[in-house]
């Protein structure tokens, strides 16, 4: 019994992060789903929800402005989330000197999801383009978009997520990690369907958009499986690029990803037929890439007890106990030094070690009532959170 708790355990892990690509990239090279890609313009209305910001929002103005897409059929809405005055009266300012601006200005502070949901209700495009206020699109991005939507079976497309600068240690690691990631959405792509969004960069067909809870963490994980709910797929436009700034502060990188592995959990308890075997079409998707992986802490933690009570036996468990040990002694001397990250296998052990802290912190978090649809206010740099 003890074998086998070890062995399922290691099983399960090297499935999540591994064995789930690998099925996909079977799957996309012998039932390959195609997208037809052809030009199409239709209106667009690009949805923005902004909480402070006075530096930012100018920027991503106009970089929007600057998108490659007729200027007569892009309009843009943009929410203020209890935002100061300065922010509201730059926003009014920008509207004013710009029609296609359509600006809804919100006194009490309620979260992202409540504002995607109030510009979803006025915007009247048929495809909606959402972004968030820090990063910047390349021009042809939409015009990209907008292509794959063309195809009939496609309701939302996802545009990349790059970063710009490389500030070298725990912010390379967090980089290495979205590499995977966005590998791993690729290949969801190519064999079917995403079962999240980069949430920087998005458009859905509007008919395809139902409603968004007012409380939401991970609006951009409810949206698209919303959309795959009602039969369409949800694809990824590795040519549809925004950029970044690698984050390089632990605590910050903490703070989000905490909240975004709480989202995990409020999704499952607002959405249970999530997690249920055909209760949606990609729930097996959303098990091999979500959902597992949050049960990866407790794997790990039963895979080293069951390998120490192993360790009488010799051979392979006795150089499986060790490689375990020093993996961990690596994510211990990245988490002691900030000159040890900066050598690739000392990174990538502290970020995964982290990052299944975390899942565990984001359940305590969910568990507790303190996750929380509300951006915190060192969420991005100059105080812009979106």
């Amino acid at each position: 019994m003890i074998e086998a708790l070890f062995w399922l355990a290691l099983a399960l892990i090297a499935y999540a992060y591994a064995g789930y690509p690998l099925l996909l990239a079977l799957q996309a090279r012998l039932r390959p789903r195609p997208t037809v890609v052809r030009p199409w313009q239709p209106t667009v209305s690009v949805v923005l929800a902004v909480h402070e910001g006075v530096a930012e929002i100018p920027l991503k103005l106009a970089n929007l402005r600057a998108l490659d897409y007729p200027h007569d059929r892009i309009r843009f809405v943009v929410v203020s989330d209890g935002s100061a005055g300065a922010t509201v009266a730059l926003l009014q300012r920008e509207a004013a000197a710009d029609p296609r601006l359509h600006v809804l200005i919100v006194a009490q502070r309620r979260g992202k999801s409540a504002c995607l949901a109030d510009a979803v209700a006025v915007a009247d495009g048929e495809v909606l383009l959402f972004t968030d206020v820090r990063q910047r699109i390349e021009p042809d991005a939409l015009t990209r978009l907008t292509a794959a939507l063309a195809d009939p079976t496609v309701g939302a497309a996802s545009g990349e997520l790059g970063f710009e600068s490389d500030h070298g240690g725990y912010g390379r690691g967090i980089d290495a990690y979205w590499r995977y990631e966005t590998w791993l959405r690729r290949l969801e792509s190519a064999s079917g369907s995403l079962v999240g969004v980069t949430g920087a960069l998005y458009a859905a067909r509007r008919e395809a958009i139902g409603a968004i809870p007012p409380d939401l963490i991970l609006d951009d994980m409810w949206i698209p499986l919303g959309v795959a709910a009602r039969g369409y797929r949800v694809i990824a436009v590795p040519q549809a690029r925004a950029w970044d700034r690698p984050s390089d502060d632990p605590r910050r990188e903490r703070a989000r990803k905490r909240r975004t592995l709480a989202g995990n959990y409020q999704l499952i308890a607002s959405w249970p037929a999530l997690a249920r075997p055909g209760g949606h079409p990609l729930w097996f998707r959303l098990w091999s890439h979500k959902f597992l992986r949050l049960a990866v802490p407790a794997l790990l933690a039963l895979a080293l007890c069951m390998n120490c009570l192993l360790w009488p036996q010799g051979g392979i468990y006795r150089v499986a106990l060790a490689a375990q040990a020093a993996a961990y002694a690596l994510a211990l001397a990245g988490f002691a030094s900030a000159s040890a990250m900066r050598l690739a296998p000392v990174r990538l052990c502290a970020v995964f070690v982290q990052l299944n802290v975390y899942a565990v912190l984001g359940l305590l978090d969910f568990l507790r009532g303190r996750s929380s649809a509300i951006w915190q206010p060192d969420s991005l740099p100059g105080g812009a959170q979106s």
